[in-house]
């Protein structure tokens, strides 16, 4: 059964339009153990919410998760987890932080829960509430 999930990128060095432009790219850089223990249990057919970071804080696409259980290349000791994305969408319009923040359905989101994260578990209960948000 496929999982959800949300991945944080700054959108000034990797945004929604650089993935759409580029079709796929790989999930590198993430150097915190918990985020990468989320890496490594994606599948590929997983699907994750794109979320722009720092300067926007709003998750603006769906990514399908393409190639799984991969080493993260740019890791020289080979400890680090990494998977390859594509993009499905574009949200209907994008779904701010304080949105989230202010919804009691997601309060117990790991995006607020564990703001620090850059790679999150998204429940199936969320995730559909995320994109009835997106789509109203």
């Amino acid at each position: 059964m496929a999982r959800f999930w949300l991945m944080k990128s700054e959108p000034e060095k990797y945004g929604w339009e650089q993935l759409v432009r580029d079709g796929e790219t790989v999930w590198d850089g993430v150097r915190n153990h918990l985020a990468a223990m989320n890496l490594r249990a994606m599948e590929v057919g997983d699907q994750a919410f794109l979320y722009h970071s720092v300067s926007e804080k709003q998750i603006t696409g769906i990514m399908d998760v393409t190639r799984a259980g991969l080493t993260d290349p740019t890791d020289p000791e080979g400890k680090w987890a990494t998977v390859y994305v594509k993009p499905v969408r574009a949200l209907e319009r994008p779904v701010t932080l304080a949105e989230i923040k202010a919804d009691p359905a997601l309060a117990g989101i790991q995006l607020v829960r564990l703001s620090r994260l850059s790679v999150a578990e998204i429940t199936p209960a969320e995730w559909a509430h995320i994109c009835a948000i997106a789509a109203a």
